[in-house]
């Protein structure tokens, strides 16, 4: 059995994660958070409330400033129709709708349909492993399981490194070359916790993507575990111990494998690596609910804190809860 993790401390995550300022992903991861953790509550609502305030003409929503993100206004759209459905809202059901119209048939790809991640100057034409977690949820979620599919599956073509069983960060498609090929430790759990999410909600009528997004996530998982610590941490890039030590990495690891062993698809075994990272990442939870030496705000290159740091524990320990306590 897992370690029980305390509603005091839960809540000061909570409440830290609540009080940082939040770009377009991270009102989405926090609003993710909540709605595993807590499920249809007024927070909820609030958070999405606040997202739709902020929206663009083109269907973007939490626009800060520049509307440069394309998959990122996403990352709230689950918990957007969740929103909406609870409360009936005509404006959340719109903002939903405008949302996957958006990502469906206006957001800018490369020519065989993969998403970009930004449209601005800065960043123009690149595929991104955060988009894993940003789109195919909510696409899914909305119904459209074959677009949802067909992005993880054109991301992975752009991305994945078969020798190494990793993903790289950046893809420069008008360059025809990487922007970053590093295997990011949070990105790989970018791609990890997006597909959980998606195999979650595939029915029976789904089975062989299902079948398809397991074997990916196993994959993966098996890249990715080879450089887990002693600690129960990971290095930023992952197989290069010169980089800084990381707390999200972990939390996204352990958040996959407790959803994949309660769901039944990954077997007890891996949980020895899911619970060294989840003991980890309570250390390092200080006085005042902050989860210290993630890959930190604003620039994510150095450790720190973050809204997505705050959320992960926050989900992770949703779905400890859901495996060990129910």
């Amino acid at each position: 059995m897992g370690m029980k993790c305390t509603q005091e401390i839960t809540q000061k995550v909570k409440s830290a994660m609540l009080c940082i300022q939040r770009f377009q992903w991270e009102q989405g991861c926090a609003a993710q958070a909540l709605l595993e953790l807590e499920g249809r509550t007024d927070e909820l609502v609030r958070l999405c409330e606040a997202a739709v305030m902020r929206n663009a003409e083109d269907g973007r929503v939490g626009v800060m400033i520049l509307n440069e993100s394309v998959t990122d206004p996403a990352a709230i759209g689950e918990a957007l129709i969740e929103a909406a459905n609870h409360t009936q809202s005509p404006s959340l059901t719109e903002a939903a709708r405008k949302l996957y119209e958006y990502l469906k048939y206006q957001a800018p790809r490369t020519k065989d349909g993969v998403l970009h991640h930004f449209d601005g100057e800065w960043g123009k034409e690149q595929i991104w492993v955060d988009s894993y977690y940003m789109a195919p949820p909510f696409l899914c979620r909305y119904g459209d399981v074959e677009e949802a599919m067909k992005q993880i599956q054109g991301f992975r073509k752009y991305l994945y490194d078969p020798e190494t069983k990793l993903l790289s960060h950046i893809w420069h498609d008008g360059k025809k070359d990487f922007g970053r090929t590093e295997h990011w430790g949070v990105g790989n759990g970018w791609a990890l916790s997006g597909m959980t999410r998606v195999i979650g909600m595939l029915d029976d009528r789904h089975e062989v993507d299902k079948g398809y997004l397991i074997a990916y996530v196993k994959d993966l998982l098996s890249g990715c575990l080879k450089y887990q610590r002693e600690d129960g941490l990971f290095h930023d890039v992952l197989e290069r111990p010169d980089t800084f030590v990381e707390t999200n990495a972990g939390q996204m690891i352990a958040y996959t494998i407790y959803r994949g062993v309660k769901a039944g698809y990954l077997n007890s075994s891996y949980l020895k690596y899911a619970d060294k990272a989840r003991t980890a990442a309570h250390s390092k939870v200080d006085a005042y609910g902050f989860v210290r030496d993630v890959c930190g705000m604003p620039n994510f290159n150095a450790p720190g804190v973050a809204t997505e740091g705050q959320a992960f524990f926050l989900l992770m320990e949703a779905a400890a809860r859901d495996l060990y306590e129910v």
